[in-house]
């Protein structure tokens, strides 16, 4: 089960309304990061609205959120700038043949022509400061954003904003040092009358606790004031992040070449992909017969060690001195691939068959992502409410599965 606390979200939420209203900046959720709708009518009010990766998003943040809605998509077609054109608000290119392609459609159309739709591009700043390629789109050949020499000449009529999106789980000194870029080759642009918005995109770590939120906000501040324009802030993760938990059961315990395999009901491929992909190392939790279903406070994790002690979360305080007392098991899921393998974890007992693991954060970047690989069962979606009540939002069946191949 996918577990989602709505206390834990609200607590997110107002740190970013906080923050935006002392930046003067708008704030809004990145559906590809968390779209659980069945949670905005809890998060909305501290939300400028919800930005789109493409149409279907921007569907779901209408008919869900029905507040400021930004769209972006490496690529349109015409049925999709059609649709778009009828209820997004900004509506921003990836490339210039993109715009190029579609502009006198744009120019013609009511929403547009009222100013109640406005465009922009995607810049590529080929300013890398992430560690892991896969999710920087400064490489060199990068297909997402306009780099500066693509700009130079172009006709740039009928845009009002510029777009960069360079962040992945980042504090503020990577933001300032990418506005510098920013300013170095788009900085004539912004300084225009033409151009009214800059987004800043998400990866902006604001809710972590060790987050410089006093240097975000003089970095809006200051770009505000540089170029005269109205800044907007995607962040995904921080309002989901350490909001949401997945229980697995552990369904077989055996050994192989001297490791100890713990078989779950849930698989990394299918449900926690991002541990495969990013790689994402999750803290894991034994919990207790009678234990509480709430969602755990992060782990111990051992000085000097490559693994998270897992553990009753009522009771995480294992000495390091009771190391060799643990019990070491690679967690595995049930689909054919090999490498569907969480990791290795530490235990303060033996697993038995029956036993419920908690994965720790587990809201964003898991529920958008998963699959029906192998046709292994889906994992229940609920909210767990202030009161202590669990509201199952959707369960998942054999239709689903059968019925999305057909």
């Amino acid at each position: 089960m996918f577990l989602i606390s709505i206390e834990a979200l609200r607590r997110n939420v107002a740190i970013l309304r906080e923050t935006a209203d002392a930046a003067g900046c708008k704030v809004v959720l990145a559906q590809k990061g968390f779209s659980c709708w069945k949670a905005y009518p809890y998060i909305s009010g501290e939300l400028d609205g919800c930005c789109a990766s493409g149409l279907w998003e921007a569907m779901l943040a209408r008919d869900h959120f029905r507040k400021h809605i930004v769209t972006y998509s490496p690529a349109y077609d015409e049925a999709e700038i059609d649709e778009l054109l009828d209820f997004t608000h900004h509506l921003d290119f990836n490339s210039l043949s993109q715009w190029f392609r579609f502009r006198e459609r744009i120019f013609q159309h009511p929403r547009f022509l009222s100013g109640e739709l406005l465009c922009g591009l995607r810049i590529n700043p080929e300013h890398s400061t992430g560690q892991t390629p896969i999710y920087d789109p400064c490489v060199p050949g990068s297909r997402l954003g306009i780099t500066a020499d693509q700009l130079a000449g172009a006709d740039l009529t009928g845009l009002s904003g510029l777009h960069f999106h360079t962040l992945c789980e980042q504090d503020s000194p990577d933001l300032e040092s990418t506005l510098k870029a920013v300013d170095e080759k788009f900085g004539h642009l912004l300084r225009s009358e033409q151009f009214t918005y800059l987004n800043m995109g998400g990866g902006h770590w604001i809710t972590k606790p060790f987050y410089d939120r006093g240097l975000l906000i003089r970095l809006v501040r200051e770009a505000r004031e540089r170029y005269d324009v109205e800044v907007w802030l995607e962040p995904g993760e921080a309002v989901a992040i350490h909001t949401g938990v997945l229980r697995a059961k552990v369904m077989d315990v055996f050994e192989s070449a001297g490791h100890k395999l713990a078989i779950l009901n849930v698989s990394a491929t299918a449900h926690m992909p991002d541990v495969i992909e990013m790689p994402y190392r999750p803290d894991v939790f034994l919990v207790e017969s009678g234990a509480d279903i709430s969602p755990p406070q992060p782990a111990v994790t051992l000085e000097g060690e490559s693994y998270c002690l897992a553990g009753d979360p009522t009771n995480l305080q294992y000495p390091i001195s009771n190391i060799q007392s643990l019990h070491t098991y690679r967690l595995g899921g049930p689909t054919c691939l090999a490498g569907d393998v969480v990791g290795d974890y530490s235990f303060p007992r033996e697993l038995v068959v029956g036993d419920i693991l908690v994965f720790d954060d587990m809201a964003h970047y898991t529920m958008v992502k998963t699959t029906t690989f192998n046709g292994v069962k889906h994992p229940p979606i609920a909210l767990l409410h202030p009161d202590g009540r669990v509201e199952t939002v959707r369960e998942f069946c054999y239709g689903d599965f059968c019925n999305r191949l057909s």
